[in-house]
């Protein structure tokens, strides 16, 4: 069994919040999940990749106020556009993740509680947002 990391990170890549589900539950949901966190003017864009593609967040960047650029899926019937200049910055989160499976117990994930794993994604961000 696997489990996947859903993250926010800020500009800067560091770290905003987290939640951990199971490896064969939907990105999507999880991301509606995350932004119902928020309020209005707290989240300035929303970047993320095909697989949280749906209306319903794009939806809820609009309630935010946030700019929102989802590659779009390509099983989509109707294209929505999105800006390739915008979407590379999508590589904060990606770089984010490459930094927390540094540490080996975040890359293997040795804790049988998710509770026990959450404190160690917590850890590893604070410790490689330093280095």
């Amino acid at each position: 069994m696997t489990t996947k990391i859903h993250a926010v990170t800020g500009q800067t890549g560091r770290l905003i919040r987290f939640i951990l589900t199971a490896g064969q539950r939907g990105d999507a949901p999880q991301a509606e999940l995350l932004l119902g966190e928020f309020d209005r003017g707290q989240v300035g864009m929303i970047v993320a990749d095909t697989a949280y593609d749906s209306d319903a967040i794009r939806q809820r960047g609009k309630q935010l106020k946030a700019k929102v650029c989802i590659k779009p899926n390509p099983t989509r019937k109707v294209k929505k556009r999105y800006d390739k200049v915008v979407y590379k910055n999508r590589n904060r989160i990606e770089r984010f993740f490459g930094r927390i499976k540094r540490c080996r117990r975040v890359a293997t994930r040795y804790e049988k509680k998710a509770k026990n794993f959450a404190g160690f994604i917590w850890l590893a961000a604070l410790v490689t947002d330093m280095i």
